[in-house]
């Protein structure tokens, strides 16, 4: 319920911001500074549903009982040729390797990063969100490519920012709140992973449900995160 809500939240930030790169093409900053406002807006919304995790879903729960359920076959030790799937014509006996479940999966802080002009260097999770983006629904994929290719607002925050200081001001807000987010989600991924080490093979705390190494990776990209913030 909680990731649900939190893509309901998103709605606003989304929306906004084909709005304000509509404006950056129109030259109009006091749209984009207040789509930018709206982005910051809804990521604080999104935060304040991120911070009642622990409300209803307690740690160890979640590792024990939860966790196993949902890992894929892609780089899973018990699983390192991948699984058949008996009786899909389309596999023709081969064995597969799927990602599990992962909030990576979900289009909205890749969609923010890609408005806000948020790079990351390459790195083995960088690679992998990237690879995400096939398990998107294709409509999704298409909107991130869309503002990716867009007109780019950070650009255009970076050559109004002397004459238009609220430009600058809204930017960084939804930067810290890309970040904060990205923070919180780390300090989550601690206690209900690494801290829960007595996972064994079938359910291993050193990678995530995608299958990847996150604790370094993470730690990345919210530094990166941070350091886009415009001065």
């Amino acid at each position: 319920m909680i990731h649900v809500a939190i893509e309901a939240k998103a709605g606003p930030a989304l929306a906004a911001i084909l709005t304000a790169q509509k404006a950056v093409l129109n030259d109009q900053p006091e749209v984009v500074e207040s789509q930018l406002a709206t982005i910051a807006r809804a990521l604080g919304a999104m935060q304040e549903i991120l911070l009642r995790m622990p409300e209803r879903c307690d740690p160890y729960i979640y590792f024990r009982r939860v966790r196993p359920y949902i890992h894929g076959w892609a780089n899973h030790p018990t699983l390192p040729a991948g699984m058949i799937y008996e009786g899909v014509e389309d596999y023709r006996g081969v064995a597969q390797s799927f990602r599990g479940e992962t909030g990576a999966q979900s289009s909205i802080i890749p969609a923010l990063d890609a408005a806000l002009g948020i790079a990351h260097a390459e790195d083995m999770l960088h690679c992998y969100l990237k690879e995400m983006r096939h398990y998107m629904p294709p409509k999704h994929r298409a909107f991130i490519k869309t503002v990716e290719t867009g007109p780019s607002l950070r650009d255009y925050v970076l050559r109004h920012r002397d004459l238009y200081p609220c430009l600058r001001n809204s930017y960084n807000a939804a930067v810290d709140g890309i970040e904060l987010f990205r923070s919180t989600h780390l300090e989550y991924a601690r206690n209900y992973i690494a801290k829960q080490n007595q996972g064994g093979k079938r359910n291993p705390a050193d990678v995530g449900t995608g299958g990847t190494p996150f604790v370094p990776y993470l730690k990345k990209h919210r530094a990166e995160t941070g350091q886009h913030k415009i001065g």
